[in-house]
């Protein structure tokens, strides 16, 4: 199939670039340069009580969060929400939002990060990480190139104790 106007972007589930594995696994979807900076998507499966993403902000993106399947926990601001399958949330910019699958339950989300931030370098970045290839170092000298500002979240701590 082809694409008349070039400016529509498509990724086909089976070219999408596969990041991590259980129990965080993460679908690339499509990213700033595909979309003419509109947004950035992944498809993030969560096992069993799985973590996402530790609290942080973006200074310039809204994180929106619509669950597939499962159940998970959303921290956004002080207030911890648990959603279901169907629910929504959006996080606006310099809010603190943390995910993660809720314990006992496991979780399919769609994130989009609107406008697009380059979100699949971060990733590789954090595979990297976990694999020992990069440093915590490096992670934390990429918070203002990935617009992901990491933070201390006493509720989410709570949350997830």
């Amino acid at each position: 199939m082809s694409i008349a106007d070039p400016r529509t972007a498509v990724i086909r589930s089976a070219d999408a670039e596969i990041i991590g594995g259980p129990p965080s696994t993460g679908r690339m979807l499509l990213d700033p340069g595909s979309t003419g900076g509109a947004l950035s998507t992944m498809r993030i499966t969560l096992g069993e009580g799985a973590d996402g993403a530790v609290p942080h902000t973006h200074t310039t993106a809204s994180e929106m969060f619509y669950v597939l399947d499962g159940t998970v926990q959303v921290l956004a601001g002080e207030e911890v929400l648990t959603l279901e399958q169907g629910d929504v949330a959006v996080v606006p910019p310099d809010v603190a939002h943390a995910f993660a699958a809720a314990p006992g339950h496991e979780a399919d989300l769609l994130i989009v990060i609107t406008p697009g931030v380059e979100r699949f370098e971060y990733f590789r970045l954090l595979a990297r990480l976990k694999a020992g290839e990069a440093t915590l170092e490096e992670l934390l000298e990429s918070q203002e190139l990935y617009d992901n500002h990491f933070l201390d979240s006493p509720a989410w701590k709570q949350a997830r104790s």
